[in-house]
């Protein structure tokens, strides 16, 4: 094998609660996380040096290869397993907006180190790729397997959740960034400090309709929306027009922002929705997707 190609999917999270900090300033989350049928898509061939191409309406966008993301997965799977030589010709196509709290640089270094481990026929136990993935950022050990599943502690723990109905999506992004590092000052949290409010349980069996899915998110938060919102007023602004969609059942933002998403039961109401919101904000970037 060559050449291989894999697919990095959007990270919805449906909740995401800061349930603390700890000693060393790393603050600690739960969230549910579900993945979306868009994303970008990350190629590797066999090289003799790392290297780093990219295109697609967000290639203009990326970090220099220097300081991306997807280099330091391959750099650090290279360097953590012998079996894996220290080259390979990577190449993103980036569909979605760059730092828009929907884990695409996060999604594309988990990518990239599965890809590398097929193009060399290596495996790797899940706890040493955990470990590698842990280092590259939060956001990426949840990525690895890019299913419905519950986050927590500074990310490292991914543990499986239950089964999502038929549930679409529609996110959107008024293309503005959000400044993450003070979103997550701006809640005041000292050092050490642990929160004692939890998420709701989760059903011990699937959710059965979107309904039922909807009914259990409106009864959690994403603790980082409201910081977000005050340094990003755009937020609002796609709250509003999400909610003003036909059948649309809730909103909420994903991850720091400003991605936000509106929930549909039904595929043709998400399509309608993305097509009267594009049509309203022709600056946003907006996609209608299936969530699982």
């Amino acid at each position: 094998m060559t050449t291989v190609t894999e697919f990095a999917p959007a990270k919805i999270n449906l909740t995401l609660h800061v349930t603390g900090r700890r000693e060393d300033g790393y603050h600690l989350l739960e969230s549910l996380v579900a993945f979306a049928d868009v994303g970008d898509q990350i190629t590797v061939r066999k090289g003799p040096v790392f290297s780093l191409t990219a295109s697609g309406p967000f290639a203009a966008d990326l970090p220099a290869a220097g300081d991306n993301i997807v280099m330091a997965a391959a750099q650090s799977l290279a360097h953590g397993v012998s079996e894996v030589p220290p080259g390979a010709e990577i190449h993103i196509e980036k569909n979605l907006p760059v730092a828009s709290g929907i884990g695409g640089g996060s999604a594309n270094a988990a990518a990239c180190l599965r890809a590398l481990l097929k193009l060399h026929d290596v495996s790797v136990s899940d706890a040493g790729l955990n470990q590698i993935a842990v280092f590259l950022g939060a956001d990426v050990p949840v990525c690895l397997h890019s299913q419905v599943s519950v986050m927590s502690g500074i990310g490292q723990i991914v543990e499986p959740a239950p089964r999502l109905p038929e549930i679409y999506a529609v996110l959107v992004n008024p293309q503005v960034a959000v400044p993450t590092g003070p979103v997550f000052s701006s809640l005041g949290l000292l050092q050490g400090k642990v929160v004692a409010e939890a998420a709701p349980a989760l059903p011990k069996a699937a959710f059965h309709t979107a309904e039922d899915l909807v009914g259990y998110l409106q009864g959690c938060r994403n603790d980082l929306e409201p910081a977000a919102a005050s340094f990003v007023y755009e937020i609002g602004d796609v709250q509003t027009a999400l909610f003003s969609t036909q059948d649309c059942l809730m909103t909420r933002m994903s991850g720091s922002g400003a991605t936000c998403f509106g929930l549909y039961a039904r595929e043709d109401a998400a399509q309608e929705a993305a097509a009267r919101i594009q049509s309203d904000h022709r600056a946003w970037w907006v996609v209608p997707a299936r969530l699982g």
